[in-house]
């Protein structure tokens, strides 16, 4: 009996030995199932944040700037380098800081990859595929109609004539010969473009910077020639920013110190009612001989009636500051849209950044030259001095017109002398706008 006894605690014992020894083996590759389990779940996870990540930077603007297979490349950064370039101009130097500031920040945000916020194959062939524009259009694809269509820079031209006095002009007709001289640049400009290999077009928009006035150089170039729209409204309020480096060596060239020296007798006062006819006149006469310069003119000219009627006050003040201001937003960020990284890095920009400093040369020497010549005639001599502000960038080439005389003869006033032919210009560039438009467009 105590034999079986031992016997089966014998067995007991095993059993209770293995039994344990078992389940530990069992935990222990339980354990080991899980760990390598968590370890395949963790690795999965690792990856698909890694994934992520890439994706992410794939996508980012910089990813795209650097794979030149996308839809950005390095001349982005270029871009991007220009765009602070003349924000730097624009804020530091004060060079035209109310379009340049806005043309800069277009340039910056049309330039980053992946924003989408300007679409050209929209705008291509000169004309708006409304169909893509619906579909795909973003926020400076559709602020771009307002210079596609030719809008913004007639609502700019409403305020500038709201702002404009033509009595200089009036109390002395002949600075209109002298505005129109001016505009001598835009043709000569015109034809040297051609020479180089532009085609009309082209030549006509890159000509126009000539006459110193940025909406017209930006409507023409919206009708004309849409492709060079950013180049040339860089190229045509920087160089307006920069009449006072420009102008002076021109002036001082192609006079002498005697007829810098000449005085002018004041002008006589002009009535109420000449100002008021005076818009109104031209622009019958302009639209009647050049249809196609109507808007700009009627648009200057209705700006102009609105502030010397006397009797639309408050609309007079609203176009001058509220409507000047948004438009001229919408105007400069829009056309800096246009300065795309395969439109503007081309060696067409450089050749238009020349011809336009060409344009403003011949300009000046135009009016200053025209000037001299009727000297020959007039018994009440012209201070050749003020024909260089017929180029239009109101008021400072007049300004400029101004000091230049100072410099000779302190006692001499030339500024108000110098303001006819001044806003001359801005009617001879709209002009010389019309003809080119209706010979090229």
């Amino acid at each position: 009996m105590k034999k079986i006894l031992l016997v089966l605690a014998f067995f007991g014992v095993t059993l209770f030995n293995v039994t344990p020894v078992t389940a530990q083996e069992t935990n222990k590759t339980q354990s080991t199932t899980e760990v390598v389990s968590d370890d395949i779940v963790m690795s999965e996870e690792t990856v698909d944040v890694w994934d992520t990540i890439v994706d992410f930077a794939k996508n980012s603007g910089i990813g795209k700037m650097c794979n030149t297979e996308n839809e950005g490349d390095w001349r982005n950064f270029l871009m991007l380098a220009i765009a602070c370039v003349l924000l730097y101009l624009a804020i530091v130097k004060k060079f035209e800081p109310l379009l340049l500031l806005p043309i800069a920040f277009g340039m910056l945000l049309t330039n980053i990859p992946g924003a989408n916020m300007f679409h050209e194959s929209l705008f291509a062939g000169g004309h708006v595929h409304w169909s893509d524009l619906y579909a795909q259009g973003g926020l400076l694809d559709y602020l771009y109609l307002g210079v596609k269509l030719g809008i913004y820079p007639c609502l700019i031209f409403i305020g500038v004539g709201a702002m404009t006095d033509f009595g200089p002009l009036i109390a002395n007709p002949k600075s209109l010969f002298l505005g129109g001289a001016a505009q001598l640049g835009i043709f000569i400009t015109f034809l040297g473009a051609l020479a180089l290999g532009f085609t009309g077009p082209e030549s006509g928009s890159i000509g126009i910077i000539g006459g110193a006035d940025g909406p017209t150089a930006i409507f023409l170039t919206s009708k004309l020639a849409p492709h060079l729209l950013g180049p040339i409204a860089v190229a045509a309020y920087s160089y307006m920013a920069l009449v006072p480096v420009i102008q002076p060596p021109i002036m001082r060239l192609l006079t002498t110190k005697k007829e810098r020296s000449i005085t002018m007798k004041q002008l006589r006062t002009v009535s109420k009612q000449e100002k008021i006819l005076f818009p109104i006149c031209i622009t019958i006469v302009v639209a009647l001989l050049l249809p196609d310069a109507a808007a700009l003119i009627g648009s200057l000219m209705f700006g102009n009636l609105l502030k010397e009627s006397g009797v639309t006050e408050r609309l007079s003040k609203t176009v001058q500051n509220e409507l000047m201001n948004i438009v001229t937003i919408f105007l400069g960020i829009t056309v800096g849209a246009t300065a795309t990284a395969s439109t503007f890095l081309a060696w067409k920009t450089i050749e238009i950044i020349v011809l336009g400093v060409c344009a403003f040369g011949f300009g000046t020497a135009g009016g200053v030259l025209l000037a001299k010549f009727m000297n020959l005639f007039l018994k009440e001599k012209i201070n050749p001095l003020i024909g260089s502000a017929g180029v239009s960038a109101v008021p400072m080439a007049a300004r400029v017109s101004q000091v230049e005389g100072q410099k000779e003869n302190p006692g001499n006033f030339l500024l108000m002398h110098a303001m006819g032919p001044n806003v001359a210009g801005v009617i001879g560039s709209a002009v010389a706008a019309g003809i080119l438009l209706s010979i090229l467009g």
